[in-house]
């Protein structure tokens, strides 16, 4: 039965799109300053949010196919 999910190499891609999306976005807050009001939660909650729980997906993603690929260890 073939593996559900994305392959490790898109896993890789995407982990690379999310961390150059949230080096962007913490590049513009340093060159443009914190929003306030509504822009805040769109670029800090949303965007924030995204790329980072992105990352993290993509991440959890490629360690579990790392350990998966090196299969069961036999612990006495």
């Amino acid at each position: 039965m073939a593996a559900k999910g994305p392959g490790v190499g898109e896993l890789y891609v995407r982990l690379a799109i999310s961390v150059a999306g949230l080096a962007l976005l913490i590049g513009a807050l340093l060159v443009r300053g914190v929003p306030s009001g509504p822009a805040f939660f769109e670029v800090i909650i949303v965007a924030g949010g995204f790329f980072g729980l992105s990352a993290l997906w993509s991440l959890r993603g490629i360690l579990r196919a790392r350990s998966a690929a090196r299969g069961p260890r036999d612990e006495a």
